[in-house]
């Protein structure tokens, strides 16, 4: 491929010479002779002060964003207005445009993205179709199980990936559309065929600023970036922003399904949310399904519903659907518990937001309330961010929990003590007894201390994570394998559990 053909379809501004080039990189470590280095401004660095370091470890062309630059005479140059646009054009031009070869849902939305991406994925197993998925946790390529250093990347590791599922016979890739990728227009160029919203509350406000610019980016979503808006959209009519885009898809794409709890085309009737799963009717247009799954809570029947909106949307039938929801046992991180043979239960969740904290704590209400037991919460709020969330993540937990540990997580360069300060506020509101304990580990092991038979202990905020980010850096961190560290040390035997439940 030469550079020219790489460019083609890129708005540039300016452009000279036509090397061959045997790839594409915009971070200048990763250059090799005869790659095309993209040079673009980003949130925290600027690609341009590289372009040198670039063309000394081979680069045969640059793609610049930055019209001060002057050429360099021994390279091919381009010019051009948004080096996120560029880089999304070319890395498809690489690829071969595999977006355009591979049918992709997208899934945005404050809580749920995670789960409902597994769903899909699983409904689409089930119909017999291969699929990539690319989301918070992880990123599934061709069986092959990546660490997701990004919920949704750059636009090259995207097309990459599509181009790899493509190359193992994959005729879906699912993927997590975050706020921030689609303000940054990660995802530009990429025609998503279906397009599912799972609700909107405060999150991200410390880059978004307002609600109303943070729905405006997940909006994007719907509209399309840089290409047409989604054939199909699936969205939460529970939600009010999820209303919104039903009223605001419904000229723009041929189909839109929405579903609620008691309403929309998609709902469920006969719910039974149980210690060992959850059952119910899914109303769906096709007919009624009968779906049991393992996984908990009132939560997850909202993004079954999803799931089963975006796999009906890519013609997935009844059989494939109930199939689908019933086989995925877990997701990482969601809801999963810790089980060392304690008379207590254990649960690692990802929750970082006042409102995922409220589902999280009702949910455990209800698993408890029979039994008599205590919900016991340990949970932190993370550096660096919306502050103003942070009361508000403290009054939720109080609110939702008999007793409250607050704990660190991800202070990143912040004080702990002063990010548990923030949070202090909401929880004296509530009266909930408390303890403040800046060490995550300690935190852990004093709250699992502190239960007795038949309470459950929630760990709050990290889900999935396995490092803590804080001033010097990041260090390893599980939430599960610490859990089972204080397990063991309180005297249950965790891995003889472990051993009979593979």
């Amino acid at each position: 491929m030469t550079f020219q053909q790489l460019l083609d379809g890129a708005e540039v501004l300016a452009q000279s010479g036509d090397p061959g080039v045997s790839g594409v990189e915009y971070d200048s470590r990763r250059v090799k002779p005869g790659v095309v280095f993209v040079a673009m401004r980003g949130e925290t660095s600027d690609g341009n002060r590289f372009i040198d370091q670039a063309i000394h470890a081979g680069a045969v062309a640059v793609v610049t964003d930055s019209a001060e630059e002057k050429q360099r005479p021994s390279v091919g140059w381009a010019v051009v207005p948004n080096g996120r646009r560029a880089l999304a054009r070319v890395s498809a031009n690489f690829y071969k445009k595999p977006a355009e070869r591979i049918a992709v849902t997208g899934i945005t939305g404050t809580n749920g993205k995670s789960t409902t991406a597994f769903l899909v994925e699983s409904i689409l197993t089930a119909a017999g179709r291969k699929s990539a998925l690319i989301g918070t946790i992880e990123y599934h390529v061709a069986g092959r199980i990546l660490p997701a250093p990004h919920t949704t990347p750059e636009a090259l590791e995207l097309n990459r990936i599509f181009s790899e599922a493509l190359g193992q016979g994959a005729t879906d890739a699912v993927m997590e559309v975050s706020s921030h990728a689609l303000a940054q227009e990660r995802v530009y160029g990429v025609p998503f065929d279906v397009a599912v919203f799972t609700n909107l509350t405060r999150d991200h406000l410390d880059y978004h600023k307002t609600m109303e610019e943070y729905f405006a980016a997940k909006r994007v979503l719907f509209e399309g970036c840089g290409t047409d808006a989604p054939r199909a959209v699936v969205t939460n009519v529970d939600d009010e922003y999820g209303a919104k885009l039903a009223e605001f898809s419904r000229k723009k794409s041929s189909v839109v399904l929405k579903y609620g709890w008691e309403r929309g085309d998609l709902h469920a009737e006969k719910v039974e949310i149980t210690t060992r799963g959850t059952r119910f009717d899914l109303v769906t247009p096709e007919g009624k399904i009968a779906v049991f799954s393992a996984l908990i809570g009132r939560v997850n029947v909202y993004n079954i519903l999803a799931a089963a909106g975006a796999c009906l949307a890519r013609g997935c039938k009844s059989n494939a659907i109930a199939e689908g929801i019933g086989k995925l046992a877990s997701v990482p991180g969601r809801f999963e518990r810790v089980d060392c043979g304690q008379p207590f239960t254990v649960v690692v969740d990802y929750a970082h937001t006042d409102d995922a904290l409220r589902n999280l704590t009702a949910l455990a209400r209800e698993l408890v309330s029979g039994a008599k037991g205590r919900v016991l919460t340990v949970f932190g709020c993370g550096g660096d961010r919306d502050r103003k969330k942070r009361p508000l993540m403290g009054e939720a937990a109080g609110r939702g929990s008999d007793f409250v540990m607050l704990t660190s997580d991800n202070p990143r360069s912040e004080d702990p003590l002063a990010i548990m300060n923030d949070a202090v506020v909401g929880l004296q509101k509530t009266g909930v007894k408390y303890s403040v304990e800046a060490d995550r580990r300690k935190a852990v092991a004093l709250a699992i201390g502190e239960a007795r038979p038949g309470d459950i202990v929630l760990l709050a905020g990290k889900g999935h994570e396995k490092v803590q980010v804080t001033r010097e850096g990041s260090a390893p961190f599980d939430d599960l394998e610490v859990a089972r560290e204080a397990l063991r040390a309180a005297g249950y035997e965790c891995e003889a559990i472990q051993a009979g439940t593979m």
